[in-house]
C-alpha cells in the first residue's frame, strides 16, 4: 500500500513539473511574440511647425495669399517629415524645415525678416536637443543667411550657448556658414511695415497694444521627435518691427522661446517676446509636465491661456511630447501651423477655427 502511495505521489509530481515546464515555455513564446510584434510596429515619430501667431483672420486674407501660405507650410513640413521617416535625426529635420521658412519672404525670418528702427534686419535663432540638453543660439546677426544653421553650429562646435552680433558672424565664417549682404533680407512688405510703425509712433492716439493689433508675428519654429526617441526644438526670427537699442526677444533665449527635454517635450514659441521671456514659457510647459505629471496639452493651456494671457502676453507655441503627441496652443486670432505624424497624416491651420 505504501509503494502504491509513493508511486501515485511521484507520478503527480512528475506530471506537475511537466505542466509547469509547458507553462514556462508558453510564457517565453508569448513574450517573444510580443517583442516580435513591437518590432514590427512602426516607430513613433512626428513633426510640427509654426510660422508666427497674431492677427491672422480669413476676412483679411485673399484666397491666393492663403494658398501661398498653405503651400509653403506643406513644403516645409514634408521636408522634415521625410528626414524623420527615413530614420534621420530630429535636429536635421528641424533645421531643414526651418530653412524652407527662412528662405521664404512670407515669414519674419531670414529672407522676410522685419526691419529694426535703423532700417537693418537683425536675426535671432536657437536650437536645443532634448537628449543631451545641449543648446545653441545666436542673436542680432545681420549677414547669416540661415540663422538656425549657425545656432546648430554653436550647439555642436562651441562651448557656449548664445553668441551675438559681430562675434557670432566671426564664428559663422569659421564654421563655413553662408553669409550674405544685409540687403538680401529686404522685402518691400516689411519695409512698408517699418514705415507704418514709425508713423504710429508719431500719432497722438497711439496705444501700446495698437502695434500688436496691426502686425502679426512671423517668427518660425519647428519641433520634432525622431525614431530614436530624441526631441529637438528650433526657432528663428527677425524680431519685432522697429525694434531699438539692440532689443532681443525670446527666440534665442533657451527656456523662453525654445526648449527640449526627452523626458517631457519640445517647444517652439512665437509672439510678443518680452512676455515669453518673463514667463519662461517653453521651459514652464516642460516643468509642469515633469513635476506635476501634466500632459502636454494640459500644461500648454495653463501657460498660454492663463499665465501668459493674464499678464497681457499674446502668441502661441507648437509642441511635441516624447510619445509623439502634438499641441498647437495660441491666444491670438490665428497662427500659421502644420504637423505630420508617423502615419503621414498632414494637418495645416492658419485661423483660430481650423
Amino acid at each position: 500500500m505504501k509503494s502504491v502511495y509513493l508511486f501515485l505521489t511521484f507520478g503527480f509530481l512528475f506530471f506537475s513539473c511537466v505542466e509547469q515546464q509547458k507553462d514556462v515555455q508558453n510564457q517565453i513564446i508569448n513574450q517573444q511574440e510580443t517583442v516580435d510584434e513591437l518590432k514590427q510596429q512602426p516607430a513613433k515619430f512626428g513633426i510640427a511647425l509654426h510660422g508666427g501667431a497674431g492677427v491672422i483672420r480669413k476676412v483679411n486674407m485673399s484666397d491666393s495669399l492663403q494658398k501661398m501660405y498653405e503651400l509653403k507650410l506643406e513644403e516645409a513640413i514634408r521636408v522634415g517629415h521625410e528626414i524623420l521617416a527615413s530614420g534621420g535625426k530630429a535636429e536635421e529635420a528641424v533645421m531643414h524645415t526651418i530653412n524652407i521658412l527662412e528662405d521664404s519672404p512670407l515669414f519674419n525670418s531670414g529672407k522676410g525678416a522685419v526691419f529694426n528702427a535703423d532700417g537693418i534686419n537683425e536675426l535671432d535663432a536657437s536650437i536645443m536637443h532634448g537628449g543631451s540638453l545641449n543648446a545653441g543660439a545666436v542673436a542680432s546677426v545681420t549677414r547669416v543667411k540661415n540663422p538656425i544653421n549657425l545656432a546648430f553650429k554653436v550647439m555642436e562646435n562651441s562651448e557656449h550657448v548664445l553668441l551675438s552680433g559681430e562675434g557670432a558672424e566671426v564664428f559663422a565664417k569659421m564654421q563655413g556658414i553662408e553669409l550674405v549682404e544685409n540687403e538680401y533680407f529686404h522685402t518691400d512688405g516689411k519695409k512698408a511695415s517699418l514705415q507704418r510703425s514709425k508713423e504710429s509712433e508719431q500719432t497722438a492716439f497711439y496705444f501700446k497694444d495698437e502695434l500688436l493689433q496691426n502686425n502679426k508675428y512671423g517668427t518660425v519654429g519647428c519641433v520634432a521627435l525622431d525614431q530614436e526617441g530624441n526631441l529637438v526644438a528650433g526657432t528663428s526670427t527677425g524680431g519685432m518691427t522697429n525694434k531699438k537699442y539692440g532689443r532681443i526677444g525670446d527666440s534665442p533665449i533657451i527656456g523662453a522661446g525654445t526648449y527640449a527635454n526627452n523626458l517631457t517635450c519640445a517647444i517652439s514659441a512665437t509672439g510678443h517676446g518680452e512676455f515669453f521671456i518673463r514667463n519662461v514659457v517653453a521651459y514652464d510647459i516642460s516643468a509642469l509636465m515633469q513635476y506635476q505629471n501634466l500632459s502636454l496639452e494640459q500644461a500648454s493651456k495653463i501657460v498660454i491661456q492663463e499665465k501668459l494671457s493674464n499678464l497681457g502676453g499674446r502668441g502661441g507655441i507648437v509642441g511635441i511630447d516624447h510619445l509623439g503627441n502634438v499641441v498647437m496652443e495660441f491666444n491670438t486670432p490665428g497662427m500659421y501651423r502644420a504637423q505630420m505624424n508617423a502615419d503621414g497624416e498632414l494637418k495645416i491651420g492658419m485661423f483660430q477655427q481650423n
